[in-house]
């Protein structure tokens, strides 16, 4: 269907790694294996976070809507781009790719807010451990959580909706998955409004977090360096170390594709960071979030001590190491 030169596309091509045949195979097994990680991996953190009632903390509520967040943008893409590197005809319906485009942005949007806000909490947490309580409560978290995803859905669908509306000359997406970016580098002619929007919404939600996160450590360090005792210092460092790195991880893929020149890297690169973007910072968050956690930690014992086949196992393992304990 044509008008004004223009043709109405009702599917688009992913090209992803086709250029790279012989690695398609390898990719699809990191791909899946990192899928599977990061679903297990998160989902089972929601599990803990909502079963231990020692975790019904703000810090646990937040890191459980991460979690969440995590689940939701991997599973936006990666079926498409796991299915795409075993077949020959990598298509995607328009509307599928109205959808991959808005999840998205939506997820990666709320979660540039939501570190913010788990940068605060950590903030009020040790700076002002007294009034943490009455300040941090579970009116203000909700509020907060909320505010992130409504921030996130509301400026991801401004962005596609002004994306979906610029005419395209082609169906070829040089990409994995129907990014805003390499969808836009289709575009017949260039949309001034739509630059601007992106814009804005980019600082919106780039780099002005990233400034309150700044402050945020600026104070917590402080605080935490006025700490008289060794081991009062270490327990705050390891309270905020955990999300330090996940912001630094998020951030820094995240500034190296939006906020870069046009001309500065290729296409290619740009496919790799979206894919360690888009999988490993994702699978390594739970990781992150419970490898120097105790809290988690007991409560994955805890979670794993309800399953039959675990019990068990822990039965067995002591048997073993006490037999005198049978007779």
């Amino acid at each position: 269907m044509k008008g004004e030169n223009v043709t109405i596309w009702t599917s688009f091509v992913l090209e992803g790694f086709s250029r790279y045949p012989k690695l398609e195979l390898a990719l699809f097994v990191f791909s899946l294996v990192m899928y599977l990680i990061t679903l297990l991996g998160n989902s089972t953190l929601i599990l803990i976070t909502v079963l231990d009632s020692r975790l019904h903390t703000p810090m646990y509520w937040f890191l459980g809507n991460l979690s969440f967040m995590d689940i939701c943008y991997t599973s936006a893409s990666i079926p498409t781009l796991l299915v795409n590197l075993l077949s020959s005809q990598k298509t995607i319906t328009f509307s599928g790719c109205a959808v991959q485009m808005y999840l998205s942005l939506a997820m990666g949007s709320t979660e540039c807010v939501l570190l913010a806000v788990m940068a605060y909490d950590r903030y009020v947490a040790i700076c002002n451990p007294l009034r943490y309580p009455s300040i941090m409560n579970r009116q203000v978290c909700v509020q907060m959580a909320s505010v992130s995803w409504v921030t996130g859905c509301l400026t991801a669908l401004l962005e596609t909706s002004f994306a979906l509306q610029v005419p395209v000359c082609g169906n070829v997406v040089d990409h994995f998955t129907c990014e805003i970016l390499a969808v836009l580098k289709l575009a017949c002619t260039s949309s001034l409004l739509l630059d601007l929007v992106m814009l804005v919404i980019s600082v919106l939600l780039l780099p002005i977090p990233m400034l309150l996160i700044c402050v945020s450590y600026v104070f917590i360090l402080s605080t935490i360096l006025r700490i008289s005792s060794a081991e009062g210092r270490s327990k705050a460092f390891s309270t905020c170390g955990a999300h330090l790195t996940v912001v630094i991880l998020y951030y820094g893929a995240a500034l190296s594709m939006y906020l870069k020149p046009s001309s500065s890297n290729s296409q290619e690169i740009d496919k790799i960071i979206s894919l360690l973007y888009g999988v490993l910072t994702p699978m390594l968050n739970p990781m992150i979030y419970s490898l120097r956690n105790k809290e988690v930690k007991d409560g994955m014992k805890k979670l794993l001590g309800n399953i039959p086949l675990y019990q068990t196992h822990e039965n067995l393992l002591t048997g073993c190491l006490l037999p005198g304990m049978g007779s």
